[in-house]
């Protein structure tokens, strides 16, 4: 099942991430209610269904695998700090440091609550049986974090793709703005720096994509592929862009680049090279005509998507 990137309900703020977090939760708490392990599960089973519930299907699998390692980890802290004979509020204290600084040097995402929950409960209750409790907590998480996967997975799974061919489109009207003011005929040039700050946003949004890889792995692939692609031929527009734009003089375009720029809607200076074009024509044209060949290249390859 698949929803258009950036579905909301109707006339709500709702956005689909949000209500797959609400239902892995409530079905957290259906499970749980029966199978759960400990008076605690609750709290654990819905702290895991939320952690699972990633943008991608790798940020939940890594959700999942950083939440267990967690919990153990946790445990084992705590079962090292009582065997050692450190007081009960100093061992919670260089408890929570030593894992919070590790979360910090492995620069995982995830708040550590779950593991330093463990460490809490086990060091300030020495009645409680510490490997029985540290089990199910592992279990309780464990619920919750399956059934968040499940649901993140399944349900109207994460798909930019759309995103990303608008982004691309995008580029074109940025492309035609930019020679538009370059080639107007004042002395106003502009930067190509948004432009490439567009693309940069492109490369997030494709390394995204990348990470949904659970269902139709072979199909996605090639779709990786084909936009790849694409955005490496807007980079190479980007890189003519900017020659153009660090000139020190801008050329005067020939007939036949100047008559593509006006059948694309652009308002460009109607002056022509003489009988001798400048340096600066020569250099001008060259770009342009590199810049017009990637955009209709571009849009091949966006078109060729398409299909």
């Amino acid at each position: 099942m698949k929803l258009p990137d950036g579905l909301r309900l109707k006339h709500t703020p709702i956005g689909m991430r949000t209500i797959k977090t609400a239902l892995a939760v409530t079905l957290s708490l259906m499970v749980i209610e029966y199978y759960g392990a400990s008076p605690a599960k609750v709290v654990f089973a819905t702290i895991g269904a939320i952690s699972a519930v990633g943008p991608t299907f790798t940020a939940s699998l890594l959700a999942c695998a950083t939440q267990i390692c967690g919990v153990s980890v946790g445990a084992l802290l705590a079962l090292t700090l009582m065997a050692l004979h450190v007081p009960s509020i100093v061992g919670v204290g260089i408890g929570i440091m030593l894992i919070i600084t590790s979360y910090h040097h492995l620069k995982l995402k995830l708040v550590p609550v779950l593991p330093c929950l463990v460490l809490v409960n086990i060091c300030l209750n020495p009645e409680v049986e510490a490997l029985s409790y540290s089990l199910g907590r592992i279990w309780d998480t464990a619920i919750g974090l399956a059934i968040g996967m499940l649901v993140n997975t399944l349900i109207f799974p994460y798909d930019n793709s759309r995103k990303i061919r608008r982004m691309m489109e995008g580029l074109d009207g940025d492309l035609i703005c930019i020679l538009e003011d370059l080639f107007d005929g004042d002395d106003h040039l502009p930067k190509a720096d948004d432009l490439g700050e567009k693309i940069d946003a492109l490369e997030g949004q494709l390394a995204l994509f990348s990470q949904q890889r659970l269902l139709r792995r072979k199909r996605q692939k090639r779709e990786i592929q084909q936009l790849t692609t694409c955005e490496d031929t807007a980079q190479a527009l980007l890189v003519e862009l900017e020659a153009l734009c660090a000139m020190p003089t801008m050329g005067r375009l020939n007939r036949e680049n100047r008559q593509a720029l006006l059948a694309l809607g652009a308002k460009v200076s109607r002056e022509e090279p003489g009988v001798s074009e400048t340096t600066e024509d020569v250099v001008s044209n060259y770009h342009v005509s590199q810049v017009l060949r990637l955009r209709q290249k571009l849009k091949g390859q966006l078109a060729g998507r398409r299909r």
